[in-house]
């Protein structure tokens, strides 16, 4: 059961939404053999502002280590959460897994 998670712009009408999540269902059950039925799929909408780009995982675990700590730094100075209330999930993606628009893994070229 893979889970697929879609970021969109906001704004999109309801049948374009629908419409990206099946063609993703789709895609994945002609390629993964993902079972009839399995569409653990979601969708987030945000503002352009929101949209930013992370780290990949050419980071250390040291550098990591770093960045858990000063990300709850910052976030208990401003908006005040409590450090123990943070939790941080780096998700690594080998660079076969990744495809930048064309159905091309560009990373493996």
């Amino acid at each position: 059961m893979p889970l697929t998670r879609v970021s969109l712009r906001r704004g999109k009408p309801a049948a374009y939404r629908k419409a990206v999540l099946e063609s993703l269902y789709r895609a994945m059950r002609e390629t993964f053999d993902v079972p009839e039925g399995d569409r653990f799929m979601t969708i987030s909408e945000h503002d352009d502002d929101d949209f930013l780009y992370g780290a990949d995982n050419t980071r250390p675990v040291a550098q990591k280590q770093k960045l858990y700590r000063r990300i709850a730094e910052r976030l208990t100075e401003s908006p005040g959460l409590c450090a123990e209330d943070i939790f941080i999930n780096l998700v690594e993606v080998l660079p076969e897994n990744w495809s930048f628009g064309n159905g091309e893994a560009q990373y493996v070229r």
